[in-house]
């Protein structure tokens, strides 16, 4: 296995989900597209983070090198998880859901290409061949599991409790 493969493979599901961004960006008012693309990435983007956090983030926490960026991610992760909620609480027809979505898809993007430019390059210096192995069996095997459990859970942002 090379030491490239578990970040290939998290570079794989962004990559798809900038391009699901894309497309609901193109989306107008309350379509079906656009109810079946935001249900599409949210899954997606919930079930990743949550293998991501079992798989890489787990393994990171252990080396005190990277615990700092480790805890960045993770909070970053859930910040993303609660604008999701709160998106999905809000009105898909309105300028307000739109507004939002620019904002949840800046985030998006920021912590993304945070992770592939600064924290996987980082990471791969601390990593031994047995937890790159470690980290990409779990992280198929949890995404499937959390993607069977997963769902759109609208929450207004004023309404999460922390």
């Amino acid at each position: 296995m090379t030491s490239t493969d578990i970040f290939a493979r998290l570079k794989e599901d962004h990559e798809s989900h900038r391009k699901l961004l894309d497309q609901i960006e193109q989306t107008q008012g309350e379509s079906e597209e656009r109810k079946e693309l935001f249900e599409k990435f949210t899954l997606d983007v919930k079930s990743h983070a949550a293998a991501e956090e079992q798989a890489l983030y787990s393994t990171m926490m252990r080396k005190p090198e990277t615990t700092d960026e480790t805890r960045h991610s993770v909070a970053e992760h859930h910040e993303l998880d609660e604008m999701m909620n709160d998106l999905a609480a809000t009105d898909m027809a309105t300028g307000a859901w739109l507004t939002k979505f620019k904002q949840l898809k800046h985030d998006y993007l920021h912590h993304i290409d945070e992770e592939e430019d600064d924290h996987f390059p980082d990471f791969e210096q601390h990593l031994t061949a047995q937890d790159e192995e470690h980290m990409r069996s779990v992280f198929d095997r949890r995404k499937q599991a959390e993607k069977a459990d997963a769902s759109v859970t609208p929450e207004k942002m004023e309404d999460a409790k922390e």
